[in-house]
């Protein structure tokens, strides 16, 4: 999509960017009854600005933001053939700009940065029943790996 700029956020993107949280989380309810009632909160996004070792991108259209993710290092369990992975999340896109290549492009740069990272695996997480993000992550590459499974004894 022409126009649109892929860009490290800024503190004064904050409060854009926690209404696509909340975008986020309101999505995310049908599938997780374990949530807790409103007001949640999944990041503390001022935090991730300032860090590192995190890389939070917006999709920019003439200065209104209509997407968003981020990039976490973190350390990979001892077993595995990799020390730390890539961790993808906040991956959030306004409705009426969806299915344009917005995830895609921010997808590629959170993977950029990776890469300039060395952190050479890449994971994210989605719940099973959520078929349309689990279709755009897999066009971009990513493949099913493990399910997790849960039983609530209460």
């Amino acid at each position: 999509m022409k126009g649109v700029v892929i860009r490290d956020a800024k503190l004064n993107d904050l409060s854009v960017l926690k209404r696509f949280e909340q975008e986020i989380i309101k999505a995310e309810r049908p599938f997780d009854i374990t949530l807790r009632p409103a007001p949640i909160s999944y990041y503390d996004l001022e935090e991730y600005i300032k860090r590192e070792d995190v890389k939070i991108i917006v999709a920019d259209i003439d200065g209104m933001l209509v997407g968003s993710g981020y990039a976490l290092a973190k350390p990979a369990r001892h077993y595995l053939d990799h020390k730390d992975y890539a961790y993808l999340g906040f991956m959030y896109t306004v409705p009426e700009f969806r299915g344009k290549g917005i995830n895609k492009r921010i997808i590629e740069s959170l993977l950029q940065w990776a890469k300039e990272h060395n952190l050479f695996e890449v994971r994210l997480t989605v719940y099973n029943e959520n078929l349309p993000a689990m279709k755009a992550y897999e066009k971009v590459g990513f493949r099913e790996h493990l399910n997790e499974m849960r039983l609530r004894l209460k």
